[in-house]
């Protein structure tokens, strides 16, 4: 009994694929059985399709007959996998941000594949990934949030794929919806000139900032008193040692009249634009400002104006009001760097007011009948709001 175990499976339950390989299947997992440098192989055909299976088993055989396969034993482990992924995209230059974000994301997977036994790449299959959605659920991630970290496992099993630690794609039939977008908040230019009144300095000069040039938080940390060009009128968005901006935008954002005033008048206490203030740890108050403390106040100031929104919204804001006053999208672009076209559709709802407003002047142009007398005003087709 010892040598033929109830969960070892009969000859007849083989099926012969091709010439050299056998599939069999075990709680609802397909798997292959074939010799390779004489010795008995059995591996994970990661799938519960037989279909699927039988052509995972062809191109096996395939390896096999290629002298390409490198067998079970040379899987890489998961943890070592990571590693050398981590490892290459500190090589390609990936922001350490980014790489920390990407690490966050494999300490979860790292930590539930321990509890299902899982060790190596290979065993990162549709079981896992379902697995791992699961619980990112139920921690209450966004949508958003899950479908991008599914999308950094993929990366990852593409790797090992790209560098041959694996011959079988365990996740060949993953396929990832990418949720639709929510409409983010966006303020009036009112609202945002009571934003900044509530707010004091050093605050002020930074939310006024991102408020005229529709910058990111982390370029407006990075700013430096180098990426001021007064003479030309423009703020640098440009890499620096250890950051570089999203998705690699190099730009120059003319500097508005109000955003020229805000940045001349600022003291210069380091090579920083905006720093924070001095603390136990920075007592000079030279280091970069803070996103996280950034947030904080403003959520104070928000709470207070009864305002919803986070410090992204002056980006959203500043993009909508430029494309309710009809600045050309391809304008705006260059001033904000990239936005994905399904993004800038959201940023193309017209504000409340300004869209009634609109509606207002050109009823009464198709219908003038309809203006009361001696109400009538000039009819502006300039004027969006």
């Amino acid at each position: 009994m010892k040598n033929n175990p109830e969960n070892s499976p009969r000859r007849q339950d083989y099926e012969l694929v091709g010439d050299q390989v056998r599939i069999f299947q075990r709680s609802g997992q397909w798997y292959a059985n074939f010799q390779h440098e004489g010795r008995q192989r059995r591996q994970s055909l990661h799938t519960r399709s037989k279909k699927e299976a039988r052509r995972r088993a062809i191109r096996l055989e395939a390896g096999l007959m290629s002298g390409q396969f490198a067998g079970a034993v040379n899987v890489p482990m998961l943890a070592t996998t990571i590693e050398r992924y981590l490892q290459f995209l500190k090589n390609e230059g990936r922001a350490p941000k980014t790489i920390q974000k990407y690490r966050k994301v494999f300490d979860r997977l790292k930590e539930l594949a321990g509890r299902r036994r899982i060790t190596k790449i290979s065993g990162v299959g549709l079981e896992l990934i379902d697995a791992y959605k699961a619980q990112r659920v139920v921690d209450k991630a966004a949508k958003k949030t899950i479908h991008t970290e599914l999308v950094v496992i993929r990366q990852l099993v593409n790797f090992a794929l790209s560098r041959k630690m694996i011959t079988v794609d365990p996740l060949t039939n993953l396929k990832l919806k990418k949720p639709k977008l929510r409409p983010q908040p966006c303020w009036s230019h009112e609202q945002m000139e009571k934003i900044l009144a509530a707010a004091k300095e050093p605050q002020r000069s930074m939310l006024a900032v991102l408020a005229e040039t529709g910058m990111r938080v982390g370029e407006l940390k990075h700013l430096t008193w180098d990426d001021l060009d007064f003479g030309r009128g423009v703020i640098l968005i440009r890499e620096k040692d250890g950051w570089k901006p999203k998705t690699g935008d190099h730009r120059a954002i003319p500097m508005s009249p109000k955003a020229r005033a805000i940045l001349s008048n600022l003291p210069r206490k380091a090579k920083w634009v905006f720093t924070a203030p001095a603390s136990a740890k920075y007592p000079a108050g030279d280091h970069p400002l803070s996103e996280r403390r950034l947030l904080e106040y403003l959520k104070r100031v928000l709470k207070k104006l009864g305002l919803p929104g986070h410090v992204h919204t002056f980006r959203h804001s500043f993009i909508s009001h430029a494309l309710t006053q009809g600045i050309p999208e391809a304008i705006v672009r260059q001033w904000v760097g990239h936005v994905d076209p399904e993004v800038i559709r959201l940023y193309t709802h017209v504000l409340d007011q300004t869209s009634q407003a609109a509606m207002q002047r050109l009823a009464k142009a198709n219908n003038p009948q309809a203006a009361p007398k001696g109400k009538e005003e000039p009819h502006d087709c300039t004027d969006l709001g």
